[in-house]
Order: structure tokens, then sequence, then C-alpha cells
């Protein structure tokens, strides 16, 4: 919770002392932010300088809320699932780091920094993508004990992943997102790793006999494209159509697991 709300309002503050340069910095896109519906409106939705900002705001709030969602429900009831999940929702608060590309325009701070940051920032969405992954493991029967060793080698993929892109300083998109390198292979690894963790799920509904899974399944699929289309908002259609599934994801996912676990 003191991490999203630090970040949260680190996120408003950089959008007050920046905010003037917003239309400088969409201005200066070397391409526009890759997402849902991008490509299914195409120029139909142009994008806005400030509706990034409005979206980063948006991502670190739903991931404090989120947060406190899990707190409300998990207080008392133990989940193998829930650690991973909240791990999941409290990456959003990375997304705070887009801000600090504005940042730079107004306080020229040196670019090692700036690149250093977005590495944070890919750390965050790669560790919330394998959190996810986790928590449907978890949901198939893996052992609880185990859950230290594997926080520290999701951290430790992360990092490396996090490392190992080439990151160009001068080029960024729509949604105040750095250029990166292997962007096509991370989405077809994302993708796999989707359909695994939902198939994790449908087969723990099945080998548990709880249609709990199900839904939660359905929960997790929403939660991450939602979560997907918040990080890649450059329109006034997105952060809404985001939050909507975002916010019913998490909503599943947290009452299910919390009726799965309440009795025992």
């Amino acid at each position: 919770m003191i991490f999203s709300a630090a970040s949260l309002l680190l996120a408003a503050a950089g959008g007050y002392f920046s905010f003037s340069v917003f239309p400088d910095i969409a201005r200066g896109a070397g391409l526009r932010s890759p997402g849902i519906i991008q490509f299914a409106a195409g120029r139909l939705v142009e994008a806005s300088a400030y509706a990034p900002f409005c979206s980063i705001l948006v991502t670190v709030a739903c991931s404090l809320a989120g947060i406190i969602l899990i707190y409300y429900f998990f207080e008392n009831t133990q989940s193998p699932e829930i650690l991973f999940f909240g791990l999941f929702i409290n990456s959003f608060s990375f997304e705070f780091i887009r801000i600090l590309l504005p940042l730079k325009q107004v306080f020229p701070f040196p670019s090692m920094y700036l690149i250093t940051s977005f590495r944070v920032l890919f750390f965050g969405r790669n560790l919330g993508l394998f959190s996810l992954f986790a928590a449907g493991v978890y949901a198939a029967g893996m052992d609880m004990q185990k859950q230290q060793n594997v926080f520290l080698m999701l951290a430790l993929a992360s990092l490396f992943i996090s490392l190992s892109i080439p990151i160009d300083i001068l080029v960024w998109d729509s949604a105040f997102v750095l250029l990166n390198g292997y962007y096509a292979m991370f989405r077809i690894a994302e993708a796999g790793i989707l359909l695994i963790t939902i198939t994790t799920f449908f087969v723990s509904a099945y080998t548990r006999s709880s249609r709990n899974y199900i839904i939660i399944g359905i929960g997790a699929l929403l939660a991450l494209v939602g979560r997907n289309v918040l990080f890649s908002s450059d329109n006034w259609i997105t952060p809404l159509f985001g939050i909507f599934l975002l916010g019913v994801g998490m909503w599943l996912v947290c009452t299910r697991l919390h009726r799965e676990y309440l009795w025992l």
C-alpha cells in the first residue's frame, strides 16, 4: 500500500511540473503506442498529449485500489495464489516511471538515469507477468512452502531480462515509453505465458472440482488485458476500457479466491 500510494504521489507531482511539455513529448514520439484500441480503430482514435499522463495516474491508482481490495478480502484468509496475484497488482505502481520522460525536458538530468529508470519499469512489468503465471502454478497444486524461492526466481528472471533489453534514449512512443528491442519476441512470450496461466486455472477447476477456478482464470485474463490496455493508452477511450477490464478482473479473482479458501 505504501509503495502504491508513494508512486501515485510521485506521478502526480511529476505531472504537475512537466504538464506544459506534454505536447512537445507527443509531437516528438517516433511511433504510435501499440494497443488493442489503436489496432482496431486505427486513425479513427487520435492520440492525445495528455491521455498518457491520465493512464499513468489511473494505472497506479488501480494498483493501490487492488492492494486495498486484497487486504479487505484476505486479512484473515490464507491463499497461496493471492501473494503472487498481489505482486501482479502491485507491479502497476512502477508505471509512475513513465512520467520521467517529460520531466527530463524540464529538468535535464543525465540520460543514464532515464535509461536506468526505464529498466526498472520493464523489471516491474516482467515481474507482474511472471507473478500472475506463478499464481496459476500454485492454483494447479504447487507446494506452498516454496513461495520464497519462487519469488526469488521470478525477481532474478525479471532483472536479467530488464538488463538485457536494448533501450533507445532518442525514440519513444505516444504512451511515454522509450523504444526497446525484441518487442515482437516479448509479445509472443507474453501471449504464451498468458495461455499457460489461464490453462492452469482451468486445470485446477477440474482437479479440485471447483468452478471458482474457471471464474478466476477468466478474471486473470481480463486483468492482464486491462493492464496492457492501460500500459499502451494514448487516447481518451483506452483508460475507461482498461479500468473496466482490470476492475472486473481483479474483483473476480479476489472474490472467487476468497470464496474458495473461506471455509478451509
